[in-house]
């Protein structure tokens, strides 16, 4: 479904991001890898390569350094002619209560899952424009929809992650851009797997469908908005989560 497309991947180290990665490698795209540190991006290289007998490239830059990204952005273009899809999948979470959330731990977390979409999206649509179009992809969460008890930075950037990207699916659609987006709910990465039984149960309850999700099957979703079977699908924030109510 991939074949000939090259694809820029934050956060694919692990957990949803590693599982986007080797179902791209698996639909024939050319994969680059974007990590937060040198040995977790050689970890996961590595891992790929055993998993699909594949090599693939491998950075670690600043995401929300305009600078580093269009550096990063360039070596790709130079290496293989041409990048047809980015995905701002990098993210971070955390559960501060409100009284004693500290203003630093906030803005850290707006930086990674917010500053760095736009920053990566910027780079990006600029490339994709020159080219003649291409796919931005973000990954949003449920709780932008739901919002969650605790750590409010994180369901706040996911919500401004959605605006986002409705607003480039309407501003670059006449440079044949389509940006979407993918809410996972609870799914089975490292996080959810540590979560103690008497805290996983009860959310599970919330899920009609009885489980949590896998990280293929939200990976699953990524490949098919990548692809050209959603050729006419853009400004969409498809829900990936067993129609959960959080």
């Amino acid at each position: 479904m991939l074949e000939n497309k090259v694809a820029i991947i934050t956060g694919a180290t692990r957990g949803i991001g590693y599982a986007i990665a080797k179902k791209y490698i698996e639909n024939k795209a050319t994969v680059v890898i974007l990590g937060s540190r040198e040995e977790t991006v050689e970890k996961a290289k590595a891992e790929l390569k055993e998993e699909t007998g594949v090599d693939v490239l491998g950075y670690y830059p600043k995401l929300d350094s305009e600078e580093e990204i269009e550096q990063l952005f360039r070596n790709v273009q130079a290496q293989y002619g041409h990048i047809d899809i980015l995905i701002n999948n990098a993210g971070v979470s955390a559960r501060d209560k409100l009284y004693e959330y500290e203003l630093s731990a906030f803005e850290k977390t707006m930086d990674i899952n917010l500053t760095s979409v736009f920053v990566c999206s910027k780079v990006a649509a600029k490339y994709m424009k020159e080219q003649g179009g291409g796919v931005i992809l973000n990954t949003s969460s449920m709780v932008s929809i739901y919002g969650q008890p605790s750590g409010v930075a994180y369901p706040a950037s996911k919500y401004a992650v959605n605006g986002l990207t409705k607003s480039l699916a309407r501003e670059l659609g006449k440079d044949h851009i389509r940006v979407n987006a993918v809410a996972p709910g609870i799914t089975n990465t490292d996080m959810v797997a540590n979560l103690p039984k008497e805290m996983i149960e009860p959310l599970i309850r919330t899920i009609p469908m009885g489980r949590v999700g896998e990280p293929e099957e939200v990976a699953n979703a990524f490949v098919f908005l990548g692809s050209d079977m959603a050729s006419y699908i853009t400004g969409v924030v498809l829900s990936v989560d067993g129609a959960a109510m959080n």
